[in-house]
């Protein structure tokens, strides 16, 4: 069988043979990898490490690979969406499955284990601010996945049709058409231990008028976020909101990786609470996660 070639135009290579965005070299990159919305983020969770490798920064994506308690690991900071999410998961996953000399996939291809950590809103009266949430399943009001080729073999088809019923958004154009998918059971389970919440996590295309806030502008559905708090699926319900779980776990799923996500709550919109202050607590969701990675 032809190995698939990978055109300069689809795969860009830099000049000193890292990967276009990121800046990273193929040899750069750990097995172990801890994604941050916050570019700032990246030297917290680096401070935690006893030894620095290397460090890259290009735009919002700055790197760090270093070693904690014998565990090589990478840190890397995506900038806020699930655009963001797309370009580093294809990034990283290049690094880890193409040769960069013959441009052509590798015979035996590695799976990386993937770790967002990240703030988020409850949604619900057991997340009030403060609360760990890992994403046991994420729904993608973005749309990315369904630009890839076997989203419907990855994602749970029938909650997703539950959803769009309760939400009232069957039939309706002007809609998003979500995907449902969900986090690796074994990472999830070992990163959230026995001391946080799991639920289901949505991802939003914006941080204003797709989470329900209404500032200058009307909403077009007033009531959307009464429906995403009161719906029910298997017993499940609605935790959180944030903006990159979706695609981090839909392209994990598709690229044969491992990926959760964590969250801190910074804001209840249940309560309609906000903390502004969170950033020294986050450290120790981070240690957490150093730890069971």
């Amino acid at each position: 069988m032809v190995k698939k070639y990978f055109e300069e135009s689809e795969l860009i290579i830099n000049a000193d043979g890292s990967i276009f965005h990121l800046h990273i070299r193929p040899e750069q990159l750990a097995g172990k990898i801890i994604l941050v919305g916050d570019p700032g983020r990246v030297a917290t969770v680096a401070s935690h490490f006893t030894e620095t490798e290397c460090e890259t920064e290009s735009r919002e994506f700055h790197s760090v690979t270093g070693y904690y308690k014998g565990k090589r690991i990478t840190v890397i900071s995506t900038g806020i969406g699930c655009d963001n999410i797309d370009i580093v998961m294809n990034e990283i996953d290049a690094l880890a499955n193409i040769d960069f000399n013959t441009r052509q996939e590798k015979e035996h291809l590695t799976q990386l284990e993937i770790v967002r950590i990240g703030t988020c809103g409850g949604l619900q009266p057991h997340t009030p601010i403060g609360t760990y949430i890992c994403s046991e399943k994420s729904v993608g009001f973005d749309g990315l996945l369904n630009f890839y080729a076997g989203r419907n073999t990855v994602c749970d088809l029938q909650l997703e049709r539950a959803l769009l019923n309760h939400l009232g958004w069957s039939g309706n154009m002007c809609a998003p058409a979500p995907y449902v998918i969900d986090s690796d059971k074994e990472l999830a389970d070992r990163i959230s231990g026995d001391d946080m919440v799991k639920g289901i996590t949505v991802a939003c295309g914006g941080f204003f008028g797709p989470q329900g806030r209404q500032l200058r502008l009307p909403l077009a559905d007033p009531h959307q976020n009464e429906k995403i708090e009161s719906f029910r699926y298997e017993g499940m319900c609605i935790t959180n909101f944030e903006m990159e779980s979706s695609a981090l776990a839909g392209l994990a799923r598709l690229m044969g990786h491992k990926a959760t996500t964590v969250c801190m709550v910074i804001a209840n919109r249940y309560a309609k609470e906000a903390n502004t202050g969170y950033k020294n607590k986050i450290d120790d969701l981070i240690r957490t996660v150093l730890e069971r990675i």
